[in-house]
């Protein structure tokens, strides 16, 4: 299992995203959607199925470190138990998934695997990131 590292605003910007699945579906919809609207937060797609290095389904949510502590805090109590990745944007997806990985919940193993395999079709021309 991984390490539960709390978050740390200590980048210029993050992603954070809100894991659930189809029993805790209706919740994580209505987190993302008021990170959106009372934050002005970009909100990406609902992922009902796993996309990239997350071993659960996701919805990602775009800030900044001058909404990093509102945010957070504002995250960790409303997220009704559910797992919430948070992660730097640095440029290096490796490390922001790993070195600056940062969790609210139960911290879960990623597959990171994906940035080996994302690395080998980028060096080949056939990469599909979503």
């Amino acid at each position: 299992m991984t390490e539960t590292k709390r978050p740390v605003n200590s980048h210029k910007a993050y992603h954070a995203h809100v894991y659930f699945d189809e029993e805790s579906k209706l919740v994580a919809k209505k987190l993302c959607d008021e990170s959106g609207q009372l934050f002005g937060l970009s909100v990406g797609r609902f992922h009902e199925k796993l996309v990239g290095p997350h071993p659960c389904w996701s919805c990602q949510i775009t800030f900044g470190a001058r909404d990093f502590e509102k945010y957070i805090a504002w995250l960790e109590e409303n997220r009704q138990g559910l797992t919430v990745f948070v992660h730097a944007l640095t440029g290096d997806d490796l490390k922001d998934h790993t070195e600056f990985a940062y969790w609210l919940g139960q911290a879960v193993d990623l597959n990171l695997d994906f940035f080996k395999k994302s690395l080998v079709e980028v060096l080949h021309g056939h990469a599909d990131f979503d």
